[in-house]
């Protein structure tokens, strides 16, 4: 049917005026119930109108017919949970759209939302005087520190969880604090920071959306005290990459106000190397020290877990072309490692990667079955993981890539892989992602049992999505995660 243009701005008015009246129920759920609601893993809090009809827009690529998800049926299953007093809870309203359809079976709305969310319906509690999170101190302010500290500010919420309490960092000149309040105001990859920041030069604290930060400047963990700063049983995150083994990281624990650590780098030796989707399972509480690997571990496990459960992995090879990082020269220059003293920003730089190694800390089945290598290349941020595989079964592109397609959207893993079919994305468009792999349907090159598949990362914000997932594990702050 041919569209007029008075019906197509019509049609489009009236899902603006949906998506504005979704703005203050979203956010009233969040703050006063904790309940964080999304569109197939697209986190709607703090968004604009535009933002959360693109999300479902989104939603065309996901679902089986490919009908853009209607902002009618979100909002009609948002407003009958504003009214059940929730607990906690993590809840996909495209998931939850497409469950009612398929098994509402003559319930409204209001009547499927209380059966499905029955196990939250009515546990709101209201908070008195302070509230009580999780202590959380960054180590290191670099480029995944700030990225951290930008997620952890995101989820504050009702102030319940996660909850970033100081920064340690070396003092780098008279004026260090304000010199770190613009780079976390500023960033020339990932934008401008959404908020407001606060910089008090006399306590050395910043006020970021409300969350008082104490910046603590120390040249070594014997150095901090944190219970001097009012900070009980703190989860560390250690973003330096100076200790990766237990003896090193063990400084934190020693520190007065210290709980855990968590290592945003591979662990060396018995450290326990957590991919969150893969095997956070294994973390348990006389667990004091844990990695969450590196952002490329984390960007193909839980591609290869997929794949393997299918189709089984005989043996593959991985090659990440990542972007250059802070650990290359910007010029040519003396370096200690091999050819990475060459310019980042003009070479292609063939260096080591650990990750396929790596991969078989978090899934075992896979020990010895991968080899890996590196291609840094001059971008500042996004790269790509190169998977090519032969597996036990053979396979078509079509049954591969609807596979995945069906993961990206169904299994636990929908978290970890999303699923992109376009012969137009580029680097950049992936800027941002909060997926810890998104795998590029339109690449994928199946030749009866040898498969290539093709995943870009952030590798610095999807990582540090996955760091702060491991958090919520360790700190158990996880809420329920609905439609079940």
């Amino acid at each position: 049917m041919t569209q007029k243009p008075d019906q197509c701005l019509g049609e489009w008015i009236d899902r603006e005026a949906l998506a504005e009246a979704m703005i203050p129920i979203i956010g009233q759920l969040y703050r006063n119930n904790n309940v964080v609601s999304s569109i197939y893993g697209r986190s709607l809090i703090n968004r604009s109108v535009i933002q959360i009809l693109k999300a479902h827009r989104y939603a065309r690529h996901r679902q089986a017919d490919e009908n853009e998800l209607s902002v009618h049926e979100t909002f009609a299953l948002l407003k009958a949970m504003s009214e059940l007093k929730l607990g906690a809870a993590s809840v996909d309203l495209g998931k939850l759209v497409e469950k009612f359809k398929a098994e509402g079976n003559g319930r409204n709305a209001e009547q499927f939302v209380r059966d499905e969310l029955a196990d939250v319906v009515g546990k709101q509690t209201t908070t008195v005087g302070v509230r009580k999170g999780q202590d959380v101190v960054l180590y290191g302010f670099g480029r995944i520190g700030r990225l951290l500290a930008r997620i952890l500010i995101e989820k504050t919420g009702g102030g319940d969880g996660l909850r970033l309490r100081a920064i340690v960092v070396r003092q780098g000149s008279k004026d260090d604090l304000s010199k770190r309040a613009s780079l976390l105001r500023r960033d020339s990859v990932h934008g401008t920071f959404e908020g407001t920041i606060l910089a008090n030069e006399e306590d050395n604290t910043l006020n970021v959306n409300g969350n008082l930060i104490q910046v603590i400047y120390a040249k070594s963990p014997a150095d901090v005290d944190y219970t001097q700063y009012g900070i009980e049983n703190a989860l560390v995150v250690d973003n330096t990459g100076v200790w990766r083994d237990a003896e090193g990281l063990g400084q934190h624990l020693a520190c007065p106000g210290v709980g855990r650590v968590v290592l945003t780098a591979p662990g060396k030796g018995k450290l326990k190397n957590i991919v969150h989707g893969i095997n956070h399972g294994i973390i348990n509480d006389d667990d004091r020290i844990i990695s969450a690997a590196s952002c490329t571990t984390n960007a193909i496990v839980p591609v290869l877990k997929a794949v393997n459960d299918k189709f089984g992995i005989t043996n593959g090879h991985v090659e990440t072309v990542h972007s250059y990082t802070n650990d290359q020269n910007l010029i040519d220059n003396f370096h200690k490692g091999s050819r990475r003293g060459r310019s980042a920003a003009l070479n292609m730089v063939l260096t080591e990667t650990g990750a396929a190694t790596a991969a078989a800390k978090a899934l075992p089945e896979l020990e010895g079955k991968l080899t890996g290598n590196a291609i840094r290349v001059p971008t500042p941020n996004v790269s790509m993981a190169i998977l090519n595989l032969n597996l036990d079964k053979p396979t078509t592109r079509e049954e591969l890539n609807e596979y995945l397609r069906d993961t990206a959207l169904h299994s636990e893993l929908s978290k970890q892989i999303d699923y992109v079919d376009s012969t137009e994305v580029v680097s950049t468009d992936f800027v941002g992602s909060r997926y810890a792999g998104v795998v590029d349907a339109q690449a994928t090159i199946v030749n009866d049992n040898r498969v290539v598949l093709y995943v870009w990362y952030d590798n610095e914000f999807g990582y540090s999505c996955q760091v702060v997932r491991v958090m919520e594990d360790i700190a158990k702050v996880n809420p329920p995660a609905f439609p079940r």
